[in-house]
């Protein structure tokens, strides 16, 4: 038998994925139909499988929009005297 080489990606089943992400293995299918998990129907009969390269891109992901959202947040919740100072406006 030859050895898989460390190129190759590694698939995981729909429910070891929904453990790794703790959700449910019908979310897992989902994401992968929206194109945020890469996976494919592999086998006969055909099984769904994720790439487990891309669990950690979709993690990566959701931090960044996490990110971004506390980002978003703290600048509407910044008062524009406290951004631009709190001295007028002068108009020549």
């Amino acid at each position: 038998m030859p050895e898989a080489s460390e190129t190759a990606p590694r698939f995981l089943a729909p429910a070891q994925v929904a453990e790794l992400l703790s959700i449910e293995v019908d979310e897992v299918i989902a994401l992968v139909h929206e194109g945020r998990l890469r996976g494919s129907q592999l086998g006969s009969p055909p099984r769904w499988r994720v790439e487990e390269a891309s669990i950690a891109e979709y993690l990566a992901a959701q931090s960044e929009e996490a990110r971004r959202m506390a980002l978003w947040r703290q600048a509407n919740e910044a008062s524009f005297p406290e951004v631009w100072g709190t001295t007028p406006m002068r108009r020549d």
